[in-house]
């Protein structure tokens, strides 16, 4: 399957002419209680060529692959990926933090080292604490869908983990359940996870009381005062973003055609250029074809002779 996910993304790389510099496995199979049944829930960060960060028509900064019942796969643009890091997103935080790696490059490393400096105690400790809140409600049923109940036991743990740690809570629910979950409930615990494993992803349990205890207590209003928010200023990401797009050996790139904004070389001269128009002798216009010449950088011109009505 490792080797279906990574033909997937060379297929994305190919046809939207982007370099995916980190991919990963999210969701429960990351998190290590996967049912029979899980589909495969990828999440990548790509980048464009330089040009293409150029233009006035931006292109699309998500990518998505038809959800099936076996791959769920969707990816960021870095541009898109480096402004959530700067609000410390938990979804991004959590793909730097995946065991499951399917491709990671130089690129990914320059990230890596400014997450820190981004990651926000109190809006992570909120985001999980308001994720176990939401999930409520499905403990409050006759029974418990298992997927539910690993989901907010894992918010729980991991705003736990934020608070007693200060610093971002690994995903994989058998280290947050060492380092968070109290001894007495672990027998519990992993009986859950095994019910989990071992099942499809619709299976319902009866409540354990233990655990139903333990996320009551968990919920209730606590004093986080002293945790902290990350950097504000922008200028460690800006410098991220330049390194990115500017990488020179971008091996990715040798196939992609030739584009001014997103037009390829086959694209009509009046749809893809910028045209400035001069009066000659004659009095057609002459057109100084601009056009920049992506591998080598540098500016060349063209001229090409057409008649007045063509402008």
């Amino acid at each position: 399957m490792r080797q279906e996910i990574i033909n997937k993304l060379k297929e994305i790389e190919k046809r939207e002419h982007v370099k995916i510099i980190y991919a990963i496995e999210s969701g429960s199979r990351a998190w290590g209680f996967e049912s029979i049944d899980s589909d495969y829930d990828v999440r990548f960060i790509y980048v464009r060529r330089k040009e293409d960060y150029l233009c006035l028509d931006e292109k699309s900064d998500v990518i998505e692959l038809p959800i099936d019942e076996v791959f769920d796969i969707s990816g960021w643009d870095i541009k898109k990926a480096l402004r959530l890091l700067y609000k410390s997103n938990p979804s991004l935080l959590e793909w730097f933090a995946s065991p499951i790696v399917y491709k990671e490059t130089i690129e990914t490393s320059y990230i890596r080292k400014v997450i820190p400096l981004y990651f926000s105690q109190k809006k992570s400790y909120h985001h999980y604490h308001k994720m176990a809140k939401k999930l409520l409600k499905y403990i409050n049923k006759e029974q418990v869908p298992v997927k539910k109940y690993l989901y907010i036991l894992r918010c729980i743990l991991s705003s736990h983990y934020i608070v007693h740690n200060k610093k971002q809570p690994p995903i994989e629910i058998e280290r947050l359940i060492e380092c968070e979950l109290p001894n007495e409930l672990r027998e519990d615990m992993n009986q859950l996870l095994m019910i989990k494993k071992n099942s499809n992803e619709k299976k319902y349990v009866d409540h354990i009381s233990s655990l139903d205890e333990f996320i009551l207590t968990s919920l209730q209003e606590r004093d986080v005062s002293s945790l902290m928010d990350g950097e504000e200023s922008w200028e460690p990401l800006n410098e991220v973003f330049r390194k990115v797009i500017e990488k020179k050996d971008n091996d990715a790139f040798s196939n992609v055609p030739k584009t001014i904004c997103g037009a390829s070389d086959k694209t009509p001269l009046s749809n893809n250029c910028e045209l400035a128009r001069f009066k000659s002798r004659n009095n057609t216009s002459l057109l100084s074809v601009f056009s920049f010449e992506t591998t080598s950088r540098r500016l060349f011109f063209g001229n090409v002779n057409v008649s007045e009505s063509f402008v």
